[in-house]
């Protein structure tokens, strides 16, 4: 292989990850595949958490109209999770889509909040403990008929959705705040002689 003046070296385009391929483009080319492919799967995205938005809600509401949502708590408040995780996932997306310059104080928390996802994972994680909280619920109620029916309570049952709620939301802060970007510092481990 030749390395002429203005040749590409072949061992560079092997070393590049896609952000750098996308910075890569210049001039009347700024549309690459890669960044066309990510505003594809982002447009998707939002389009599918706004369809998601629209069947949650039409069943929250079918469900407080026939009065249902007293007599299936945990189910409510898994359509309430499902619904809310698909408005901060689209509100993560449109942000990520609107190209909003951060900086400051605001900045730094749109980002926190919203460009690394903490938020929706937080609703996220709300659903999963919720689907536990139904799969007990289920199975002592049908495995275990008698005993659900003497000792299972409403309270349980509305501290399980009220649970979901609290260990999401108190589960995500921590991680989305390490996911900051920081600069990588080598660490030295001493080796003994002998």
């Amino acid at each position: 292989m030749s390395t002429e003046k203005g040749a590409e070296d072949p061992t560079e385009l092997m070393t590049t990850n896609s952000f750098e391929l996308s910075r890569q483009t210049t001039g009347s080319s700024m549309t690459s595949s890669l960044l066309r492919e990510d505003f594809a799967y982002e447009c998707a995205v939002v389009v599918i958490t706004f369809v998601g938005m629209l069947a949650n809600g039409v069943v929250l509401y079918a469900m407080v109209v026939a009065k249902e949502h007293k007599k299936h708590v945990l189910i409510f408040n898994q359509n309430l999770l499902d619904f809310v995780s698909c408005l901060f996932y689209s509100t993560v997306f449109t942000v990520r889509l609107s190209g909003i310059y951060l900086s400051g104080t605001s900045g730094y928390w749109l980002c926190l909040l919203f460009l690394n996802g903490g938020i929706s994972w937080a609703a996220f994680l709300g659903s999963l403990i919720n689907l536990a909280a139904i799969t007990v619920e289920r199975y002592l109620k049908i495995v275990h008929h008698v005993w659900a029916k003497h000792n299972l309570r409403k309270w349980m049952i509305y501290s399980a959705a009220v649970f979901s709620w609290i260990g999401a939301s108190r589960s995500v802060p921590v991680p989305a705040m390490l996911n900051e970007a920081k600069p990588l510092r080598p660490t030295i481990i001493p080796v003994p002689d002998r």
